[in-house]
């Protein structure tokens, strides 16, 4: 089992309500001071076949996650613009004492998409990690704030630290942004006939393995979504959540679960276009018997 960042990116929903007044700070509690971070009991099998994050043209709200904060006495400072950003230093991974929290960016945090966590890079963005020691690379949205420990500069989500094997423990990598103006031109896109490298951790003898690349997708105003449920309770759409990324494994960094008007929404997205959505969706339907509604947020 690996060890986890004692201090993460997702109490930062508490941050972002003290940010206010300009008296934020952070500790690595979670829900009880008695609880440890770490990997469910049994999480979803072949995780190393989860595609990397795609890059997005996402809006960048001013404000909100990307303003100024403090924390244990130290200022941050988001980077504003579409700037370049490229640092070393260590990587940290959180897990299931966050699965199912808020994020800063008021996503709620799922420990099996391909997200991370950043003091300073913009909310959402997108950046590609290294792991220098075996040459793993992978892509995350960033969607969340932290760590706050001196060297360490990102907080990976568990499936993200998997495919880089740095669930051990605090591993050293390389973090590279990737700009709109990189995502605009396709240049973050690996040349054809190159595929993006997938780790497929040890499994008990005959389980099956999955292996895939991540697929290319044009980028768009990301409005259309797919609704699955709503619930009054949280684990009914973690329920959900599990049975759609089982009925399709390439749709679980998509997955998120949304709080609105009172209920807890699981939605896959968002897709660049409405023939893309509704593709996904009948896919979805005819292959695995999995229903859902288009749903389209401005």
């Amino acid at each position: 089992m690996g060890r986890t960042a004692q201090h993460t990116g997702l109490a930062f929903l508490l941050l972002a309500l003290v940010l206010l007044t300009g008296c934020a700070t952070r500790s690595g509690g979670g829900a009880s001071s008695g609880e440890r971070d770490g990997p469910e009991r049994n999480p979803p099998s072949n995780l190393g076949g989860v595609p990397d994050a795609v890059p997005r043209l996402d809006p960048i709200r001013i404000g909100g996650p990307n303003k100024p904060y403090e924390v244990l006495g130290e200022r941050y400072e988001p980077l504003k613009g579409d700037v370049i950003y490229a640092e070393k230093g260590l990587a940290s991974w959180y897990g299931k004492k966050f699965h199912g929290r808020p994020t800063a960016s008021g996503e709620v945090y799922n420990m099996y998409a391909m997200t991370a966590a950043h003091a300073t890079l913009p909310i959402p963005s997108y950046a590609r990690v290294r792991n220098p020691s075996n040459g793993r690379e992978i892509i995350v949205r960033i969607n969340d704030r932290g760590p706050f420990h001196k060297g360490r500069i990102i907080d990976l989500s568990y499936t993200a630290a998997l495919k880089l094997d740095v669930l051990r423990g605090v591993t050293p990598v390389e973090v590279r942004r990737i700009t709109h103006a990189e995502i605009r031109a396709g240049n973050w896109v690996k040349p054809v006939g190159e595929p993006t490298p997938v780790f497929v951790p040890d499994t008990p003898p005959g389980a099956p393995l999955r292996e895939t690349t991540a697929p290319a997708m044009s980028a768009g105003s990301g409005v259309y979504w797919l609704q699955f449920g709503a619930f009054a309770k949280l684990d009914g759409a973690e329920g959900l959540r599990q049975r759609v990324a089982e009925a399709d494994l390439s749709l679980l960094p998509l997955l998120t679960i949304v709080r609105e008007a009172g209920l807890h929404r699981l939605r896959a997205g968002p897709f660049p276009t409405v023939d893309e959505a509704r593709a996904q969706a009948d896919k979805l339907r005819t292959e695995h018997g999995v229903e859902s509604s288009l749903v389209e947020k401005r």
